[in-house]
C-alpha cells in the first residue's frame, strides 16, 4: 500500500485555504486603511499642537510649517500618510469684515488641512478633517 495524499484530499485542503485567503484580504486591507486614518489623525494633531504651542509662545502664529521645524517644535513635518508627502495645506488667517488689517496676520497659519488632490477620490472624505 503506497502512503500519500490523494488528488481529492490534495483539492479540498487547497478549497480550504482558498476561503481563508478570499476572507483574510479584505479584513486586511480595511485595517491598513484605518491605520493610515489613524496616522493622519494623528499627524494632523502634532501640527496643530505645534502651531497652538507656537503661538502662545511667541504671540504670534507660524509663516509657514518650516517655522515650526526651524523653531523646534517640530523635528520635522510628518507627512500624510496616503500620499507619502509633507503635503498639507496651509489655512492662513482671513480676517473678519469689521476687523481691521494687520500685515503681521497676513501669513499667519492658523491651521492645516489634508491635501487630497494628491490622493485621489480615497482621500477625499478627509479634506475636513
Amino acid at each position: 500500500m503506497k502512503k500519500g495524499f490523494t488528488l481529492v484530499e490534495i483539492l479540498i485542503v487547497m478549497a480550504l485555504v482558498g476561503i481563508l485567503v478570499a476572507i483574510l484580504i479584505p479584513n486586511y486591507s480595511g485595517s491598513v486603511k484605518r491605520a493610515k486614518e489613524s496616522v493622519l489623525k494623528e499627524n494632523l494633531f502634532q501640527i496643530r499642537d505645534a502651531i497652538e504651542k507656537f503661538h502662545y509662545d511667541k504671540h504670534k502664529y507660524p509663516t509657514s510649517l518650516e517655522d515650526l521645524v526651524l523653531h523646534r517644535y517640530l523635528k520635522r513635518i510628518p507627512e500624510n500618510p496616503f500620499s507619502r508627502k509633507a503635503d498639507w495645506i496651509p489655512v492662513y488667517y482671513e480676517p473678519a469684515e469689521d476687523e481691521a488689517y494687520d500685515p503681521d496676520m497676513a501669513q499667519a497659519v492658523v491651521d492645516v488641512k489634508v491635501n487630497t488632490s494628491s490622493g485621489g477620490e480615497k482621500t477625499r472624505r478627509y479634506e475636513d478633517w
